[in-house]
């Protein structure tokens, strides 16, 4: 039988955790011999963070040229994208400080890479003085800034930017390529290697959070579904989100299930026209746009998983770093591919802005499957909701 890389990865995590409480008696032998296996998954990931980061990011802003064509309805797209992701961030970062999943253990202080609590960040601060020294020392703010800023001018300057973009887009390819390689045949033993040590230290006391992580990512998701995107059909369609939640349902199972905001897309466009009444013209703009940029679910669970590392480590996020944590979430799910598992690279990133270690990885990646499916639903009917208020405004809705 052959298994996915989730499933490896989730098997791992189960043996990891019974090897590590076998090991619960002897901690150091976990540490001195498996550890060092989790540590190179680990840099495995941090190598990868930078190249994915930029090239994702440039390739997605550059995907919003067709604002430039469509204009009015360009614009209004864009602006509800931003609004719902930022209201899905929002809308975990409170969950989060509210349920505090990472309680229930903490790991050792030493661990936390935080140097005190950084100054509150200015708009000089975002911007490199010199792009390459930022992506050398990993400074993620200014490295996202850096992405936009190239992503608009390569879709300003038209055809001759068009070498650039494709060396980025091949770029995105190739880095989502060893992603791949890295998730297909080291991630199952790189987090046994790294959640074994950690058990063998804390004992059963470790699996509390983790089922607590769950229960507040899909809480969230719930909310997003059924409060944010309910009152905003209803506000700009009049259309009984009832009504709404059972047309999108084919889409919304097939994202469930595949995990895939892209690969559902073909499904979520005939839903949306045919079921939802939304023109064939908004619907061929706004979803693939939607499959590119919009990934509220992603960005719910990277603010989720941001607060639970923190709480692992018993640190305190200053409100400066959860705006940090808030903005940054945001930029990257512009570029976030719509596959599945790829948003467990992308939360490396965010960490490293507020100075946190990524030590929580091997517990969220053992567990990333069950939250892949939720937060993929969440981005495909995002996507669709989108589709319907932008039809509804330039009345290019079918509401019989």
């Amino acid at each position: 039988m052959k298994f996915g890389i989730a499933t490896k990865i989730f098997i791992a995590l189960i043996v990891g955790v019974f090897v590590g409480l076998l090991l619960t008696p002897a901690p150091d032998v976990a540490s001195t011999y498996i550890k060092p296996f989790g540590e190179l998954f680990l840099n495995l990931i941090r190598m990868m963070v930078v190249p994915l980061v930029l090239s994702s990011l440039i390739v997605g802003t550059a995907s919003l040229g067709d604002v430039k064509k469509l204009g009015r309805i360009g614009a209004k797209t864009i602006a509800y994208y931003l609004l719902t992701t930022a209201l899905a961030i929002t809308i975990g970062i409170i969950l989060a400080n509210i349920i505090k999943p990472g309680t229930g253990i903490t790991l050792p202080v030493e661990e936390v890479e935080i140097k005190g609590e950084p100054p509150l960040i200015t708009p000089a601060d975002l911007v490199p003085s010199n792009p390459v020294k930022a992506m050398a020392e990993g400074n993620m703010l200014q490295i996202i800034v850096f992405a936009i800023f190239l992503g608009i001018a390569i879709t300003l300057v038209g055809e001759k930017g068009k070498p650039v973009l494709d060396f980025f887009n091949s770029l995105a390819e190739i880095s989502y390529k060893i992603v791949w390689i890295i998730m297909e045949y080291y991630a199952p033993i790189g987090v046994f290697a790294l959640i074994v040590p950690v058990v063998a230290d804390h004992g059963p006391s470790l699996l509390l959070p983790l089922g607590k992580l769950i229960i507040t990512g899909y809480l969230g998701f719930a909310i997003q579904l059924f409060m944010v995107y309910s009152a905003l059909v209803w506000i700009f369609t009049r259309m009984n989100p009832v009504k709404f939640f059972k047309s999108a349902a084919p889409a919304m199972l097939t994202a469930y299930t595949t995990s895939s905001s892209s690969g559902t897309l073909p499904v979520t466009m005939e839903v949306t026209e045919k079921k939802l009444g939304v023109s064939k013209s908004i619907c061929s703009f706004v979803l693939p746009l939607g499959a590119t940029i919009n990934m509220d679910g992603t960005a719910l669970h990277l603010g989720i998983s941001v607060l639970f590392t923190a709480q692992l480590y018993g640190v305190e996020l200053s409100l400066s770093q959860q705006l940090a944590v808030l903005l940054t979430a945001t930029m990257f799910s512009i570029g976030t591919a719509g596959v599945p598992g790829v948003s467990i690279f992308f939360l490396p990133a965010i960490l490293q802005t507020v100075g946190l270690p990524l030590g929580s990885i091997a517990l969220i990646a053992g567990i990333d499957r069950i939250l892949d499916m939720g937060r993929t639903l969440v981005n495909v009917t995002g996507d669709m909701a989108g589709s319907v208020v932008i039809a509804a405004t330039e009345k290019e809705l079918n509401r019989t």
